[in-house]
């Protein structure tokens, strides 16, 4: 039997839809959360950012790298970072193996769906009702989908 034919049970494209739309979807409030966080705290200062001697793209660029820098810094921000990061490795190699047509709709859908998910846990945001009837059509359409595609 060729291997190379033969594909992998259905459970585990769900294992990876899920992971990646968890990785994606439960990250983003804590990142947010930690970048707003990290906006109301005193920042180091760094007078040659604001020296109107300095040339203005060095003064951009290196308060973009600042920026960037001061975040991954904090681990409130970078550990959800690396989680995210890591669903897109998922992601990348879901779609080397499973099919584009479902793989792109799925994860984003199931990544918007865990992001209602991860705001209710980390921001305490209460779940409208229409949400809900949202996120139940949203299930509904992935449904549909994977049905389209099996038959």
């Amino acid at each position: 039997m060729d291997l190379d034919t033969e594909s992998p049970p259905i459970w585990r494209w769900v294992i990876g839809f899920l992971l990646v739309g968890a990785a994606w979807g439960l990250t983003t409030p804590f990142m947010r959360r930690a970048a707003l966080t990290r906006d109301a705290t005193p920042k180091p200062s760094r007078p040659f950012l604001t020296d109107p001697k300095e040339p203005w793209i060095k003064r951009k660029s290196l308060g973009i790298f600042y920026a960037v820098s001061d975040l991954v810094q904090s681990p409130a921000y970078a550990v959800p970072l690396l989680l995210n990061v890591t669903g897109s490795v998922w992601f990348f190699l879901l779609i080397g193996q499973a099919e584009l047509s479902l793989t792109v709709p799925i994860t984003n859908s199931l990544a918007f769906l865990f992001t209602v998910l991860g705001e209710w846990y980390a921001e305490g945001k209460v779940i409208s009702r229409d949400t809900w009837i949202g996120m139940t059509l949203v299930l509904g359409g992935i449904a549909l989908c994977v049905q389209a595609k099996a038959t």
